[in-house]
């Protein structure tokens, strides 16, 4: 699963031995509709069912292969959650592995001899973190497939301008609270209609809604869910930003390191921290029997302020503490009275989870210029 233009395709096609097919060709759709027929010839193979959310019924398909023919591997890429549109009538539990493919995490830049600025002004879609200069165009032509080929197909919604002109206030606010009410009258649509959007941006990956992380209703914000676009290139491209400042560049990063820990943890578990003072904290992942981690983003860590840490360990008490920066290159503690902070760099953050990772344990693939 994962966005257009992530690189699903290049790295399916790179699979040794499998048998490819692209479904978005009419000579595809025709072979599968009698499923039976076209998995038989197939049987001891592995394929790749590219863009399946384009067959009329792909959960059948998928189904009629985990359970009739055990021998055959099948990959299948999609832009959306199986079950996230009407077009996927089985989600297939139990019988499926899913592998949330995010833009360009900091093991991909580093193998692509890039530079962590060049990730967040140009975006983690490697077309586009490839490209010599800015072309803001390109990301309008991105919206404009996305819209024709993935929502509109999978969803059928109308309203087109709607749609997109929420698209396009979410990332100049992104990172910020999501209001229905504020966006329903710029985009000339009821708030429930709003909610129906953003529920398909996120189940097509394109924004992520973070939710508030409490144990304290009294003093803790319980209900406003903050809402984040999914690449840094597409907030920097549509809030004009040319050459960014460096708080510009500071909130550019705190989008990096969602990826990072979606990309790691592959669902959507993470929260923020926020008090009815204002006091707040970046990123909140909890865990099960045990104390929440708590992570802080900032550019360096003399912008560190460890007031607001300190106020969360006095309600959450224990749990690791971190300080994520774009200018540590080796992971250190620093202590703040009794707080014990590991100040770290996106790399060494991900090292430091990495007991989250449900693929630990298995070979990682790395994006080498897919397009």
């Amino acid at each position: 699963m994962g966005v257009r233009r992530v690189g699903k395709t290049v790295l399916a096609k790179g699979l040794a031995d499998a048998t490819y097919f692209d479904c978005e060709l009419p000579s595809t759709r025709r072979q599968t509709e009698d499923p039976e027929r076209f998995l038989a010839g197939l049987d001891q193979g592995r394929i790749v069912l590219d863009e399946i959310h384009r067959l009329d019924d792909p959960a059948q398909l998928l189904k009629i292969a985990a359970d009739h023919f055990p021998k055959l591997s099948v990959l299948a890429t999609g832009s959306s959650t199986l079950g996230a549109s009407s077009r996927f009538r089985d989600t297939l539990a139990g019988r499926k592995e899913e592998l949330w493919l995010c833009p360009m995490t900091t093991a991909d830049v580093v193998s692509a001899k890039g530079s962590l600025r060049q990730r967040l002004l140009h975006g983690g879609l490697p077309p586009f973190f490839e490209a010599e200069d800015f072309d803001d165009r390109a990301y309008q032509e991105w919206l404009d497939a996305y819209w024709a080929r993935d929502v509109l197909e999978l969803f059928r919604l109308e309203r087109r301008r709607s749609f997109q002109k929420l698209f396009e206030l979410l990332l100049v606010q992104s990172g910020g609270m999501f209001e229905a009410n504020s966006l329903s009258g710029p985009c000339e649509v009821s708030r429930t209609t709003i909610a129906n959007y953003l529920a398909v941006l996120e189940s097509t990956f394109v924004m992520h809604v973070v939710k508030p992380f409490s144990g304290n209703p009294a003093r803790e914000i319980v209900a406003a869910p903050k809402v984040y676009g999914f690449d840094t290139g597409f907030v920097r491209a549509f809030r004009g930003w040319r050459e960014p400042r460096p708080e510009d560049e500071g909130a550019l990063f705190e989008h990096f390191v969602l990826n990072e820990l979606h990309a790691l943890i592959q669902r959507r578990v993470v929260q923020y921290w926020r008090t009815k003072r204002g006091e707040e904290i970046d990123f909140v992942i909890p865990e099960r029997g045990t104390s929440p981690v708590a992570i802080e983003c900032k550019r360096s860590s003399d912008e560190f302020d460890p007031r607001p840490l300190q106020l969360f360990r006095q309600l959450h008490p224990g749990g690791r503490n971190f300080l994520v920066t774009m200018d540590t290159v080796r992971s250190f503690e620093k202590r703040y009275g009794d707080l014990a902070v590991e100040v770290v760099g996106p790399k060494g953050l991900v090292v430091a989870l990495s007991h989250l990772d449900p693929f630990a344990r298995k070979p990682r693939t790395v994006r080498k210029k897919a397009r």
